[in-house]
């Protein structure tokens, strides 16, 4: 994810760096992938305040993100690259080749119009899913799961990443 910064002409300023939103194919959702984010307002089930300081902000709706990609094999074009605003990361827009539509985590690489593949025959380049023992060592990863189908939980945020050091 690409940053900016502004010119410093005031001190609060003087040392921002901003997300650069300028390589954001889209700003409408796909909407069957929504649902609804209620919030609490810092309030428990009996409505009463427990979390002082909290409420207001913006209304959001929560993009179902595909975490285990469980289509070994099935090719997928990357549609769009999104914003999403429950996390720090972007998302990518996939419509498999059985036309099914999902949202991933988007990895810095990987580019709009390209095709990805997750299994254990895909290559290891960027976007694609495969398991560890199938990734040359040195070679840069995110999304990481603990178990095999346990869904990625290592290195998701935004600029993380993990490296392949080697295999035992």
């Amino acid at each position: 994810m690409p940053n900016k910064r502004p010119k410093p002409t005031t001190p609060g300023v003087r040392n921002a760096i901003l997300p650069d939103f300028s390589r954001l194919t889209t700003d409408t959702p796909h909407k069957p992938l929504l649902r609804p984010l209620k919030k609490t307002g810092g309030r428990n089930h009996r409505g009463r305040i427990t979390v002082r300081h909290r409420g207001g902000g913006h209304k959001r709706r929560y993009r179902l993100i595909d975490f285990t990609r469980n289509k070994p094999g099935v090719p997928a074009k990357v549609l769009t690259r999104e914003y999403d605003p429950n996390r720090t990361s972007w998302i990518m827009l996939l419509q498999y080749a059985d036309r099914e539509k999902r949202y991933i985590v988007c990895p810095v690489e990987l580019e709009v119009g390209t095709t990805i593949v997750s299994g254990e025959g895909a290559e290891a380049k960027p976007g694609n899913a495969l398991p560890l023992k199938s990734i040359p060592s040195g070679q840069l990863v995110h999304f990481i799961e603990f178990y095999p189908g346990s869904k990625g939980k290592l290195a998701r945020a935004a600029g993380t990443y993990a490296q392949v050091m080697g295999m035992e």
